[in-house]
C-alpha cells in the first residue's frame, strides 16, 4: 500500500509527534508498504510567530495538491492541523478523496495561553477541521473522552510504542552532580509548565534537555539548574538512563512519549494526575502522580527500575502500526496526476520514504 503522510511536524525538529510519525514509518516500511512524508523541509517556511524554531509551510497550498495528485496514493493520513494538513485537507474534499487525522496535540490550550481566546471558539475549529475525517487517532483513553464531550466524531483509539532498545537502563555516570537528579526531557515552551518543576524545593540536581522558545529566560532565571541539549538519540537515551526520576510537569499532553522513553531506561516518573499521565501511568505502579508534584518525585525515587522496565516493554510499536493499517480510509479510485511542476517541493520524486 502507498501510504501518504501530511505532518507540519518532521526532521529535524525534535518532538513526541515527530518520533511517533518516524518510528511509524519504520515499521510500515519494514512490512512491505511505501510510505512518503509531505513535509515542512519540503517548501519554503516562515518562522511560527512566538515559537521561531517551528517553521511553517504557509504558501505550499499548491505544492501539496500537485505532489498528492502525483504520488497517487492508496491512503491519505493528516497527522496535523497546521498549513501543510489544511492544505491537504482541502484538497482531499475537492477531489473526493477519503483520509484519516491525528490528534497529537491540544492545540487549544496552547493557543489559549499564547493568546487567550476561548477554548470553546477553539475547540470548534479544530472539530470542523477533523469532521470529515473518516477516522480520527487519538492516542489515550483521557483524550478520546475528552473529545468526545466536546462533540468530536469518528474517534479512533490509537495507543504509541517506545524503543526498548534505544531507550535501556544504563551507567548512571553520564550525568554527574548531586544525587537524586530529576529529569525534564522535552520542549521548552510555555504549555509545557515548565516553572512546576522548577520552582520545586528539592534535594539533588535539577537537568532541563530540550530546545524551546523559553530556553534562554529559563537559563537566566534558573542558573542552579543545569541546561541541556541532546545531539542524537543515543545522546537523548543517555540522559534518561542517568537520571533518577523523571518529573514531568505538563497539565496539556495528550500522552507524553518521554515518561515511556524514561520508563524503558528504567527511570520512574513523577507527574500531575492528569490526561497524559493517567493513561500513560495510570495505576502501574511505575510512577507516582499527585497534586503535590514535588512529593511525587519524592515518592518516585522508591519504585523499582526493574518494574519501571518491565511495563515500557508492554507498549509495542508493532500494535501501533497494526492499529494505524486497520484505520486507514483507501481511497477508491485513482488519482487523476496532472503534468509535474517544477520548483521545491512539487515533484514526488523529493518526498520522504
Amino acid at each position: 500500500m502507498r501510504i501518504v503522510i501530511v505532518t507540519d511536524a518532521w526532521f529535524p525538529m525534535p518532538n513526541g509527534v515527530v518520533r511517533v510519525l518516524s518510528n511509524l514509518r519504520q515499521w510500515l516500511v519494514a512490512r512491505g508498504h511505501e510510505v512518503r512524508v509531505i513535509s515542512p523541509d519540503l517548501f519554503r517556511t516562515v518562522p511560527c510567530p512566538g515559537y521561531a524554531e517551528l517553521p511553517l509551510a504557509v504558501f505550499a497550498r499548491g505544492g501539496v495538491g500537485r505532489l498528492l495528485a502525483e504520488l497517487a496514493p492508496d491512503a491519505v493520513h493528516i497527522a496535523t492541523e497546521g498549513p501543510l494538513g489544511r492544505f491537504a485537507r482541502a484538497w482531499c474534499l475537492k477531489h473526493g478523496f477519503p483520509f484519516t487525522t491525528a490528534y497529537h496535540t491540544k492545540f487549544p490550550e496552547y493557543i489559549k495561553a499564547r493568546s487567550g481566546l476561548p477554548l470553546d471558539w477553539l475547540y470548534a475549529a479544530m472539530r470542523r477541521f477533523h469532521g470529515p475525517s473518516r477516522g480520527v487517532l487519538v492516542p489515550s483513553p483521557s483524550v478520546h473522552r475528552e473529545l468526545l464531550s466536546r462533540g468530536f466524531a469518528n474517534l479512533r483509539a490509537w495507543t504509541h510504542g517506545v524503543d526498548t532498545q534505544l531507550f535501556r537502563p544504563r551507567a548512571k555516570d553520564f550525568l554527574d552532580g548531586p544525587r537524586p537528579i530529576q529529569l525534564f526531557v522535552g520542549r521548552l515552551a510555555v504549555e509545557k509548565n515548565l516553572h512546576a518543576f522548577l520552582d520545586l524545593e528539592l534535594e539533588g540536581s535539577k537537568v532541563v534537555v530540550g530546545s524551546g522558545p523559553l530556553r534562554q529566560r529559563l537559563i537566566r532565571q534558573y542558573p542552579r539548574v543545569r541546561f541541556q541539549i541532546a545531539a542524537n538519540d543515543d545522546e537523548l537515551s543517555r540522559y534518561f538512563a542517568a537520571a533518577d526520576v523523571l518529573v514531568f510537569p505538563s497539565l496539556t499532553d495528550t500522552f507524553g512519549l518521554v515518561m515511556l522513553e524514561a520508563l524503558a531506561s528504567g527511570v520512574p516518573v513523577a507527574a500531575f494526575p492528569v490526561t497524559g499521565p493517567r493513561d500513560v501511568i495510570g495505576e502501574s505502579g511505575t510512577g507516582c502522580l499527585s497534586e503535590d508534584l514535588a512529593e511525587a518525585a519524592r515518592r518516585a525515587l522508591e519504585i523499582p527500575p526493574e518494574r519501571c522496565r518491565a511495563y515500557a516493554e508492554t507498549f509495542s510499536w508493532e500494535t501501533v502500526a497494526a492499529q494505524f493499517l486497520d484505520y486507514l480510509a483507501p481511497v477508491s479510485r485513482p488519482v487523476s496526476s496532472p503534468a509535474p511542476a517544477g520548483g521545491r517541493g512539487s515533484s514526488a520524486a523529493g518526498i520522504a520514504r
